[in-house]
């Protein structure tokens, strides 16, 4: 097999779990080959380079091999070579995703306790009243 479509090709080195997934993927516009923007019918050749956005993270391969199996990931994995730089960036992202502060901890009060919810409404007069329409308003 000499060429193959961009988005089988990316389904069967197992990118994307479906080939509707990656033809989604490069009608928006998050896959490249070889620098351009690519359409789903696009073929690829071995030493080709493919950059996905994924996640907040680009990643550029350069293709190995084509397949048009969707086989095991150890199978999938000897379809592309990930470049360097691309191995780089995305371990620094993972360790900022690692060290970043846990975005609960920024919240200061969670939801009131049964308490609480009763000060709050005594406090905004509401009483011994259930609903605060105006319907309920007019009947007293």
């Amino acid at each position: 097999m000499y060429k193959l479509r961009v988005d089988k090709w990316l389904w069967a080195a197992r990118f994307y779990k479906t080939r509707a997934l990656a033809v989604d993927e490069i009608n928006k516009g998050r896959v490249e080959v070889n620098g351009q923007a690519a359409k789903p019918a696009r073929e690829l050749k071995p030493g080709d380079t493919v950059t996905l956005r994924r996640e907040g993270l680009a990643r550029t391969v350069v293709v190995k091999g084509l397949s048009a199996q969707r086989g095991p990931a150890p199978v999938a994995q000897q379809l592309y070579e990930e470049t360097p730089e691309s191995v780089q960036a995305r371990e620094s992202l993972l360790e900022r995703r690692r060290l970043a502060p846990e975005p609960a901890d920024s919240i200061e009060h969670g939801r009131p306790t049964k308490r609480e919810r009763r000060d709050l409404d005594q406090a905004r007069g509401w009483g011994d009243r259930w609903s605060a329409s105006l319907d309920d308003e007019q009947k007293r």
